[in-house]
């Protein structure tokens, strides 16, 4: 069926949980830079500091070992040092390094101690010193637990830094496409309204997320001013055509029975259809209509409706109950719909009443997929004949069901045809009503 329609409202999707995602991802990649660099630095720092430490000592054996290597020559014995040519505990490096004729030094154990052991050649054999080497293993230690933690309290201060500006960014996101919504959902009146801030200039630091919330508002302004402007339009003809319509049309009747006065009855009579329809949208754009509540039955009014609205279709009521409704724009929303569907759809046309649901099916070729994407447009029918409509008929059915906070859906039925679902609200009238 080709008149397109707006899609009734969506209801608004929270959309805090899909941006803190968002949130968290910008924190935990925050995060794990901070860790990498960290790392990073961490593994510097410890290999700078254990050479130096770790080359002190080997410093100090070395020294020992040249004067252990000094006093053997003589053969006098150097007392202030662990010193022993050949000892059993040599590391079996150390000891095939001298074997080569050259000296070293290396950390090893002696007596189940950790030592830094230092050897060169003398006389065929290996002189070797070794000096304690606990405490310089447990400052390396400590050393490393200081980078550790310093490293944990930097991620740790960093992550809380990203979370805290990952989560205004986030927040202030939020706001931007909660507006969207409600501006897509027909509220123009919708603002971000973020601070502008400082001017911009050379210097100045730009923020993305403000430019584009006063862009949005700049396009909601926008588009109000054309909407706006269109509905005063469309308004003021509408106004302006009645008065000379209704003119010619009672001049039309004073003309002698015939042809052209039928012809002319007919074009005119349509032309006040267009008109009327045009100053009822107006005023459902102006929004000025207030509906006339009742308790209905909506069986019997569904059945009603469509016996007035005079175009043959088929009710069935699977399952009554009362509505809280205006019979009179129910009526209308029925009659447009049940038009539309003989118009441009195929027979058989099928109302069915289950609960406050009642649904309006054809089996012609369907709703086009533009009007189930983006609702109807007036003045656009989708039709390629062009000429089989002004596409008002569903536009007045939405508004009208708007007013009546009745949820207005178009669809296809899957055997094939035009699909429309109401879904009115059940209530109770207020006490005194």
């Amino acid at each position: 069926m080709p008149e397109q329609h707006r899609h009734p409202v969506e209801r608004e999707r929270h959309p805090m949980h899909a941006l803190s995602s968002l949130r968290w991802k910008i924190a935990l990649t925050t995060t794990a830079v901070c860790c990498a660099v960290a790392a990073v630095l961490g593994i510097l720092v410890h290999n700078v500091v254990a050479r130096q430490i770790v080359g002190e000592v080997r410093k100090a054996a070395d020294a020992e070992l040249d004067h252990a290597l000094g006093h053997y020559e003589y053969g006098t014995a150097h007392g202030d040092v662990n010193s022993s040519v050949d000892p059993p505990g040599l590391p079996g490096a150390l000891r095939a390094l001298v074997g080569r004729g050259q000296t070293g030094s290396m950390v090893g154990e002696q007596d189940g101690k950790p030592v830094m052991w230092a050897a060169g050649p003398a006389d065929g054999k290996a002189l070797a010193v070794w000096i304690p080497f606990g405490s310089t293993r447990d400052r390396l230690r400590d050393i490393d637990t200081a980078i550790l933690a310093s490293a944990g309290l930097a991620a740790g201060a960093v992550a809380l830094a990203g979370l805290f500006l990952a989560d205004r960014i986030s927040r202030r996101l939020a706001t931007t496409a909660a507006v969207a919504r409600r501006i897509s959902a027909g509220d123009l009146d919708a603002r971000v309204g973020f601070p502008a801030g400082d001017a911009e200039g050379p210097g100045r630091s730009r923020d993305e997320v403000r430019d584009v919330a006063r862009a949005l508002d700049t396009m909601a302004a926008s588009l109000q001013e054309r909407l706006e402007a269109e509905k005063r339009f469309t308004a003021d003809v509408a106004h302006e055509l009645r008065t000379p319509l209704t003119g010619s049309l009672a001049a039309a009747a004073l003309l002698p029975e015939g042809r052209p006065k039928e012809m002319i009855n007919n074009r005119l009579k349509a032309m006040h259809l267009l008109t009327e329809d045009l100053l009822e949208i107006s005023r459902l754009d102006s929004g000025v209509e207030r509906a006339d509540l009742a308790m209905v039955e909506l069986g019997r009014a569904v059945e009603r409706a469509v016996e007035a609205a005079g175009p043959t279709a088929t009710v069935r009521v699977v399952r009554d109950t009362m509505v809280l409704t205006d019979r009179r724009r129910l009526d209308r929303i029925l009659a447009n719909l049940l038009v539309n569907a003989h118009k441009h759809g195929l027979p058989p046309v099928e109302v069915t009443v289950e609960g406050p649901v009642v649904t309006v099916r054809d089996h012609g070729p369907g709703y086009p997929p533009e009007l189930i994407e983006h609702g109807p447009q007036r003045f656009r029918t989708g039709d390629p004949g062009r000429g089989r409509g002004h596409g008002l008929g569903l536009t007045i059915a939405a508004g009208q069901a708007a007013v009546l906070e009745i949820e207005l859906s178009f669809s296809n039925a899957p055997e094939g045809g035009a699909l429309t679902t109401l879904r009115l609200p059940v209530g109770r009238l207020p006490e005194g009503s």
